[in-house]
């Protein structure tokens, strides 16, 4: 992917940004992983404490796609670690953004994938399944669907209605 600066795309799309077509999320989260920027069309999953879903869907072709992760902003458990990070590099996912935690860092930041969360916890989630994948989730002050593209640089995580011209 070629670099894409979130700073300039908001420069240049202020219309885009006072229409609500392209939303910032608040600065919250972390960097992991070895993508520093990354974008891709979003595939969305609303979990707590629970990655079953995540794995599962990690486990399918990402085809560059993102998954946005709702974990509720719980940080008493992590949804995604070393094994799920090798996982989307595997299979070509783009990056994930996880309003949740993380574990296993090291091991992340070994993936050739980009990753955002709120931390890291070093205790593992419940594996009971429950959960919702392709629903809207509303996670750093933004609502979030299925289908839209999210693109994230060291500046920022952007959120937009269709994608942007790089």
């Amino acid at each position: 992917m070629a670099a894409f600066a979130t700073a300039e795309a908001c420069d240049s799309n202020a219309e885009l940004i006072s229409n609500g077509d392209l939303r910032a999320l608040h600065p919250t989260f972390k960097i992991y992983g070895q993508r520093r920027c990354f974008s891709g069309p979003i595939v969305t999953l609303k979990v707590f404490e629970d990655n079953v879903l995540v794995r599962n869907q990690l486990e399918t072709k990402g085809e560059g796609a993102v998954l946005v992760i709702d974990g509720g902003g719980s940080t008493r458990c992590a949804l995604v670690g070393g094994n799920l990070g090798q996982l989307a590099q595997n299979n070509g996912w783009a990056g994930i953004l996880v309003n949740g935690c993380v574990r296993d860092v090291d091991e992340i930041n070994d993936c050739d994938v980009g990753v955002r969360a709120l931390g890291s916890n070093p205790l593992k989630s419940s594996k009971k399944g429950h959960g919702e994948k392709n629903v809207p989730v509303y996670i750093g002050g933004t609502l979030i669907r299925d289908g839209e593209w999210l693109y994230a640089d060291s500046d920022g995580i952007l959120i937009s209605k269709t994608e942007l011209s790089v």
